[in-house]
């Protein structure tokens, strides 16, 4: 009888238990559900994102490879723009606006419209420092082509210091050394120029020598 009271007594407190704390454990449980199934959820959603976004991506690069369509111009900033709307944090909208920005610039000669998609892509990859330097220097030769010199040197001091930007180092400076040029600040654009042809690793390319040669620097200085 004594052992049957105590099971009668664990069963009544294990009631008494559940009465009490029930509701709180079946919402805690209910919770843990929801957040694994909403990650799970999420995760499936951002990988479909993913695959729409690659998807757009490749149809952008298989219209700029087939110039000799028509139409191919106009793919192009289509499908450039619906990455933007659509998949803006998506490294695929970057590189189909860098894209679009060669386009504009080259085969469009609008500066100011490449300007405009190259602003927005480096606004977008400003904490992954290689690929801002390579949008940096497009979007600073973009400026440079609008005659917004300026701007272009902003782009460039943006880039930070020569350790900074490590192999872009010579670039900037040459780049730098143009725009001074254009701006008629011969001075400062030698010393540009002598700067890109120390930082470069080959000691300057003939087309920098032959800059320097223009301002009267021989190979010697």
């Amino acid at each position: 009888m004594a052992e049957m009271r105590t099971e009668e007594e664990q069963v009544e407190a294990i009631k008494n238990w559940w009465k009490q704390n029930g509701s709180s454990l079946l919402i805690g449980i209910g919770a843990a559900l929801a957040i694994v199934f909403g990650w799970q959820a999420w995760q499936s959603h951002q990988e479909q994102q993913r695959a729409e976004a690659a998807n757009q991506f490749a149809t952008l690069l298989n219209a700029f490879a087939n110039q000799e369509d028509d139409t191919a111009g106009e793919t192009v900033a289509f499908v450039a723009n619906e990455l933007r709307e659509d998949y803006s944090d998506s490294a695929y909208a970057v590189y189909g606006n860098l894209i679009l920005a060669r386009q504009q610039l080259v085969e469009n000669n609008d500066a100011e419209a490449a300007i405009g998609s190259l602003q927005w892509a480096l606004d977008k990859v400003e904490d992954h420092q290689a690929l801002a330097l390579v949008v940096r220097n497009r979007l600073a030769r973009a400026q440079f082509s609008a005659e917004r010199y300026e701007a272009a040197l902003e782009t460039i001091s943006g880039a930070g210091s020569a350790e900074q930007t490590g192999a872009f180092a010579a670039i900037f400076s040459e780049l730098r050394g143009d725009i001074l040029r254009a701006q008629g600040d011969r001075k400062g654009a030698r010393e540009a120029y002598l700067a890109a042809r120390e930082q470069s690793q080959q000691g300057g390319s003939g087309i920098l020598q032959l800059k320097l040669s223009d301002l009267g620097i021989g190979e010697e200085a």
